[in-house]
């Protein structure tokens, strides 16, 4: 690495990674690959990050694995789907694929059509379009134009511009049934508050990229084992180690080396969360050389001024619960916060189980959980599904940077030889499995 003096960043450093979630997994898996010796530690007894697995008991007494928030991949997700292959993860048989589909209880809404399903992009994204039911000719064609208009400018836009304000002259049923769910589930930021050029991104790479790439994978697995633990086997296979309820309580820098509570490493990747990373570093930095404190305090003040969003996801149960599609979308209001509903039962888990997901929540738990409980037996009521249980209410308060315009995020080199990997790394992406896995990975195989 430039800059570095007196480390010898070539084959068999010894590499430290400073969390287990998809980032850090990543990171671990390709510095293994560079043929490092590589050291995962862990604070958590679950791998997985802030995309884990989590107990919890049905109320009638069954235990269940769920997961601290409902996630789905897509097909446009390549480097997630080919480090999840290099670990040995049978996508086929743990991800159930399916042509971009967000109907609504009511059969409503865009729906690929058997026959374009294996058509290339963007002819299937247009022909889910086309046939998008419920919608006039006049509102699909506003979209069509705005996503050919998307396409022949590159993809590019003023980065001052919201989704709001890029998708203004689309008919109002598309905006409020299709751009604005897809912006608060990809970005986790209100339509009116997201940054246009990063939606964008993900709009060419989902509808415009890869064949399948709109695709939507859905787990049928627990997140940690969908591929952190995978990862941790693979690692230990290539002589690394992953070690769990391990947390980090000393960083200093001893050249040519960094310490970690002691241990002497020749490269850290910090792959802890940005509040988590931040305030370790600004510890960090009140005993450090100044020629690192400089780059440690102006990495941290960065990571400290982004905003958060929550996700929630709530649980609820009824035996005899079954979805006319594994994923639903739901007409989200103030007073109706869920967003889209899966059918855990469909997806490897115990059938009549729901998980309901609200992106960029506010309000408590309680509130949460009448709210969304109440939409449900409304919108989902001519399913005759039953009358639903709590099992439980998962709030991950800072489950993403808020993904404004022009918005600083922090770089991956903190100080020479310290670098930081996660989702809300300086990159393309929003916080996404696909913006972890892509920062991980880049920050593991440097040289």
């Amino acid at each position: 690495m430039a800059g570095v003096e007196g480390a010898g960043f070539g084959k068999n450093v010894k590499v430290a990674i400073v969390g287990a979630g998809w980032a850090g997994m990543a990171a671990a898996v390709a510095a293994c690959e560079a043929g490092h010796g590589v050291t995962v530690f862990e604070a958590s007894r679950t791998l997985g990050g802030r995309a884990r697995a989590l107990g919890a008991t049905l109320p009638d007494g069954t235990a269940v694995t769920l997961d601290n928030g409902q996630h789905i991949l897509i097909g446009a997700y390549t480097e997630t789907l080919r480090l999840m292959r290099m670990v040995g993860v049978d996508l086929q048989a743990n991800l159930l694929r399916q042509p971009l589909a967000l109907p609504f209880p009511d059969g409503s809404g865009l729906q690929t059509p058997a026959y374009a399903a294996q058509w290339p992009a963007p002819l299937d994204a247009i022909a889910a379009i086309a046939t998008a039911r419920g919608w006039s000719w006049g509102e699909r064609w506003s979209l069509i134009r705005a996503s050919l208009g998307w396409q022949w400018s590159g993809f590019a836009c003023a980065p001052e511009l919201s989704v709001a304000q890029l998708c203004a002259g689309m008919a109002p049923r598309v905006l409020h049934e299709l751009i604005e769910p897809l912006c608060v589930s990809a970005l986790n930021t209100p339509a009116d508050q997201a940054s246009a050029t990063v939606f964008l991104r993900v709009m060419q790479d989902s509808l415009f990229g890869v064949r399948g790439g709109s695709h939507l994978l859905l787990p049928r697995l627990d997140l940690t084992a969908l591929f952190p633990q995978a990862a941790a086997q693979w690692i230990s296979q290539h002589g690394g180690q992953v070690h769990s309820g391990q947390r980090i309580q000393q960083l200093r820098w001893q050249d040519p080396h960094w310490l970690l509570d002691g241990q002497t490493f020749d490269r850290v990747v910090w792959a802890s969360s940005a509040s988590n990373a931040a305030l370790t570093l600004v510890e960090y930095a009140s005993s450090a050389p100044e020629s690192i404190a400089s780059d440690v305090r102006s990495w941290a003040a960065t990571a400290s001024a982004l905003r958060f969003e929550a996700i929630a996801t709530v649980y609820a149960w009824a035996p005899q619960a079954r979805l006319p599609h594994p994923m639903l979308a739901l007409r989200a209001t103030p007073d109706a916060p869920a967003q889209f509903v899966f059918d855990r039962g469909q997806l490897g888990g115990p059938p009549g189980l729901l998980a309901f997901v609200v992106s960029a929540s506010a309000g408590s738990r309680e509130e949460l959980q009448a709210a969304v409980l109440a939409q449900a037996a409304r919108q989902l009521q001519p399913l005759a599904l039953g009358s639903l249980k709590m099992v439980q209410t998962v709030v991950e308060k800072q489950a993403t940077f808020a993904c404004t315009p022009q918005l600083q995020r922090p770089r991956q080199q903190i100080a020479p030889g310290l670098l930081a990997a996660g989702d809300y790394v300086a990159g393309p992406y929003p916080a996404t499995l696909e913006g972890a896995v892509r920062s991980g990975w880049a920050a593991g195989s440097l040289p």
